[in-house]
């Protein structure tokens, strides 16, 4: 079977520009993005659906969940969430999908904005709620730690009551190496550390497949190697995995997935003659996308 692909929005975000753009200054960034009037840029939560995984080629697969709709209404408005329903549900309706019909999630990491989506919306004195039901949930280890331990500077980044939840559903599948059980060698994982420890990072289709960037590089402006967010854990350690990260995909002829631009889903890598990455070949969305063989 040949695997497609589909992009998935999620509940969008406003987020402080100087904070998504670290030590950059606004007058470069705004150049990139243009913020609002309280100095906010709009953020894609951006998930990935791919169909035609695992051996027998019949895993339907989400690769993030974006933030969704868990948080009460005063937190909501604290961290930036626009829309007031489950857009991901929503999204994945469009596509034609139930999120009862996902085999499997990929969580690159379990910040709130990558994993939140997981959970039925908010509703007063209801506790949190796992959805995708039929689901297998892949994380990657170190990652898995990270949330059960955070430590002080990005504990407000994790859902306190997400990692027993995980384990109680009996679906859980930690990763330790390049693979998955039960996606198979049609998806590899690498990670990365500069963002988080052991953020997981995945690859469609191997050669000229698709790599789901996560928040090693959020989408277009971060693609320039210098730029780093200021909720990145380690920024010069980020700067050199993202170089090495880029030149692979460029050699191999991977596209990048992002899930925070909110114009992009997907483009090609570039290197100039200043040795200066940058991206061609760009797709706002994606609509059941077949990968070559």
């Amino acid at each position: 079977m040949t695997i497609k692909l589909w992009s998935i929005l999620g509940n969008s975000q406003k987020l402080d520009g100087g904070a998504m753009f670290g030590n950059a200054p606004r007058a470069l960034w705004s150049r990139w993005i243009t913020p609002d009037a309280d100095n906010s840029v709009p953020l894609a939560c951006r998930a990935l659906l791919a169909t035609g995984l695992g051996d027998a080629s019949d895993k339907r697969v989400l690769f993030e969940t974006g933030i969704g709709a868990f948080f009460e209404p005063k937190l909501k408005a604290r961290y930036g969430v626009v829309e007031d329903g489950h857009v991901l549900l929503a999204s994945l309706a469009k596509a034609g999908f139930t999120h009862e019909d996902i085999d499997a999630v990929v969580l690159s990491h379990l910040h709130f904005d990558h994993a939140g989506g997981l959970l039925a919306p908010w509703q007063a004195g209801e506790p949190p709620k796992l959805l995708f039901p039929n689901a297998k949930f892949i994380v990657g280890r170190e990652c898995w730690e990270r949330a059960q331990k955070p430590h002080p500077r990005d504990r407000a980044s994790f859902i306190a009551e997400l990692p027993a939840l995980l384990h109680a559903s009996g679906r859980l599948e930690i990763i330790d190496g390049d693979q998955s059980p039960t996606l198979g060698p049609q998806v590899r994982f690498e990670t990365s550390h500069g963002h988080t420890p052991g953020l997981l990072l995945s690859t469609i289709g191997g050669e000229h497949g698709v790599t789901f960037c996560a928040d090693l590089i959020p989408g277009r402006p971060w693609v320039h190697v210098p730029i780093t967010m200021g909720y990145d854990r380690y920024p010069e350690l980020l700067i050199d995995e993202k170089t090495k990260f880029l030149e692979d995909k460029l050699v191999r002829g991977v596209r990048l997935f992002f899930t925070h631009d909110a114009e992009c889903a997907m483009a090609s890598v570039t290197r100039d003659a200043n040795q200066r990455y940058g991206v061609t070949d760009v797709m706002a969305e994606l609509n059941g996308l077949a990968l070559a063989a």
